[in-house]
């Protein structure tokens, strides 16, 4: 057989750097095109949705013209056309537009020639298996995906216009980043209305054969020193402790009668067996690379997004915690040759998905070869990363930590000191993870017992209003209540910053004046589109699409009738909302009358004059960073990069061009 005579294959994956890693996989009888994500959406100048009859318009992306013509002209010439983009509704509907857009070409392609293909991992096994498996279209997940769309796209270019004339021209909303964004000023309130409160702990530096440790007071008559009070949230609770010594004078009072012998009243010591946590989901990954690499949704994404595309992790946009069983067996026999029998656990793990709407029977996050713990030819990020969820995933199938918790109760006069330590008796999956225990060690010691002694002190401490938001946090509070989805989490938080609703500050989320008159005014007038669990339960409908219970129009015509009406009422009762300009003290220096305010322009903060448009007055905004110049000793400056990443500069610039990502 000639090489004229073979059968000729299209593969159409998303992203250029998976069809290179495919084409590796796949003979020469297969060519492996990319759409370059999406090439078929609607268009950006309209709402393209029919209100009445929800119909809609799709345009096909101009800038993909050329994409388009490529994936036309192979597909003439082929004899079978596999269809594989992503495994979830986003991907199902790409492929449904690639799909469309070749059976409407000028010499359409036969129907049957075309079947969908889908993996969870870019390794030859994988691509290979589901290309024996291919199936049609599921119509469910695009329908699924088409009705987040139009939701979507009527809720954004709805609200829209109305914010431009009750706010500010040039305003955009949208569904689930204004309930970001709310979240965000709900936050904000909470931390303004927090009432801070001093309080003192007291501490002793006990002693035996030379060996230290501290013991903290806890009880002073046999009552609890300390109380726990308990805050409503606008999503959740906020838990705060104080304790009854509440000025410098008390706790000085009760550390003059602190006794010098203490005597060991009680030793409980309870062994504890620490289990590994499963394996990644989308947004664990994010709320894991935020906490401990400072990362943002966005960034972790990206990095994932290489990884996946290379072929050394599983789809990284997943809310499922199920391994594959050829997976954990491959887990079990590596910790058991590098490790040691004795570090696998005697039976296997399985964890069950405690996420409200788990949508796709994904797999978590994993490496696709155990035996590759790093990566040789990745940049320091994806390296970074890899050995995140490598570690994480292979510790599932790992022995439990086992140790012995001690807590050890001392008498003194009126007082109970507490001490605790940590023994570790078995490493178990700390040796894969490496995660360390900095308990304090105990020394030998026996009830009845009495310890000297050497020295008390008090702490002073202040009760701490609930913390602002991360890119942690705020993910893991949406997946709580249900909102937003594996492939919506770094998106949203994107287009809030992108919108100037909200900056970044020291890593947590704060409102801008902006942001916050823009929530007031669609809280005031949308209170149930903007409640957490009306976006709760929004998702869980686009869940009954997917899986064949509800049409997606009879979802949107139940959602239109009401915020049509919300709608009406909005544009003629509500009143115009002023965005309040942040004041800095300052005569403007060109009038001589008004005073120099902050302002939001569309390149970020600027100076300008508070009598604008009369007086035009306007001068960049330089945020101070408290410190000198280490060349010129002009101040310090925070600034930004283009990408909105804050930097260090200096304020004589560019006379002096110092810049750094730390603050000297």
């Amino acid at each position: 057989m000639t090489m004229k005579d073979k059968m000729k294959k299209l593969l159409i994956v998303e992203s250029p750097t998976k069809a290179r890693t495919i084409g590796k996989y796949l003979g020469n009888d297969f060519k492996v095109l990319a759409t370059v994500g999406h090439i078929r959406d609607l268009p950006t100048n309209k709402m393209a949705v029919d209100l009445k009859n929800f119909t809609v318009e799709y345009v096909i992306d101009a800038k993909k013209k050329k994409v388009v013509d490529e994936l036309v002209k192979a597909s003439k010439s082929a004899d079978q056309i596999f269809l594989a983009s992503d495994p979830d509704r986003e991907g199902e509907a790409i492929s449904w537009h690639v799909n469309w857009i070749l059976l409407n070409a000028k010499k359409p392609v036969k129907k049957e020639i075309i079947s969908r293909v889908t993996f969870h991992e870019i390794t030859k096994e994988a691509v290979e298996e589901a290309i024996k498996n291919s199936r049609e279209i599921d119509m469910n997940l695009v329908q699924a995906q088409q009705g987040r769309r139009v939701l979507d796209r009527v809720v954004g270019y709805s609200l829209s216009p109305l914010l431009w004339k009750k706010v500010r021209r040039g305003l955009s909303a949208g569904r689930v980043q204004s309930v970001a964004v709310r979240l965000i000023c709900e936050r904000e309130k909470e931390i303004e209305a927090f009432k801070r409160e001093k309080y003192f702990s007291i501490y002793s530096e006990l002693q035996k054969n030379g060996e230290k440790f501290n013991a903290e007071l806890i009880k002073v008559d046999g009552k609890n020193i300390y109380k726990t009070d308990k805050i409503k949230l606008f999503d959740g609770e906020y838990s705060y402790t104080t304790s009854c010594f509440k000025t410098q004078s008390d706790a000085d009072r009760y550390i003059k009668n602190v006794e010098k012998d203490f005597l060991i009243t009680k030793i409980s010591g309870k062994e504890v067996h620490r289990l590994p946590l499963p394996a990644f989901t989308t947004s664990k990954l994010q709320q894991a690379a935020s906490r401990k690499m400072g990362w943002s949704g966005k960034q972790t994404m990206s990095v994932a997004q290489k990884l996946y595309e290379k072929g050394l992790i599983t789809y990284h946009r997943t809310d499922s915690v199920y391994l594959s069983e050829k997976s954990i067996l491959e887990f079990r026999k590596y910790i058991g040759e590098k490790f040691g029998e004795n570090y696998v656990v005697p039976k296997i793990r399985f964890y069950k998905n405690t996420s409200k709407n788990a949508q796709e029977a994904h797999e978590a996050i994993r490496p696709t070869n155990v035996s590759r713990p790093v990566i040789d030819d990745g940049d320091v990020r994806e390296n970074k990363l890899y050995e995140m969820i490598w570690k994480r995933a292979v510790a599932t199938q790992a022995a439990a930590a086992v140790m012995k918790n001690t807590t050890i109760l001392f008498a003194n006069g009126n007082g109970t000191f507490e001490s605790k330590g940590v023994i570790m008796l078995f490493d178990g999956f700390l040796k894969i993870t490496g995660d360390k225990h900095e308990d304090q060690v105990l020394p030998e010691l026996n009830e009845n017992e009495k310890i000297n002694g050497k020295k008390n002190w008090s702490v002073e401490s202040e009760t701490n209003p609930m913390p602002r938001y991360s890119d942690a946090s705020l993910v893991s509070s949406l997946e709580k209540q249900g909102i937003g989805r594996p492939s919506t989490y770094a998106p949203i938080i994107s287009t809030i910053l992108l919108r100037q609703y909200v900056e970044r500050e020291e890593g947590r989320f704060r409102p801008t004046v902006l942001g916050q008159a823009t929530n007031e005014f669609l809280v005031k007038n949308f209170a149930n589109v903007l409640s957490l669990p009306f976006t709760a339960e929004m998702e869980e409908d686009l869940d009954k699409i997917a899986l064949n219970k509800i049409e997606w129009e009879e979802m949107m015509k139940t959602f239109w009738k009401q915020f049509e009406k919300e709608l009406k009422l909005a544009e003629s009762g509500s009143e115009r909302v002023k965005v309040e300009a942040e004041k800095t003290g300052e005569k403007c220096p060109q009038c001589g009358e008004g005073e120099l305010v902050i302002r939001l322009g569309r390149f970020g903060k600027f100076i300008s004059c508070d009598r604008f448009p009369d007086c035009k007055y306007t001068r960049p905004f330089q945020e101070a960073a408290g410190f000198k110049c280490p060349e010129c000793g002009a101040e310090g400056v925070v600034r930004k990069t283009k990408t909105g990443r804050k930097f260090f500069g200096c304020s004589k610039y560019p006379v002096c061009k110092w810049a750094g990502w730390k603050k000297p």
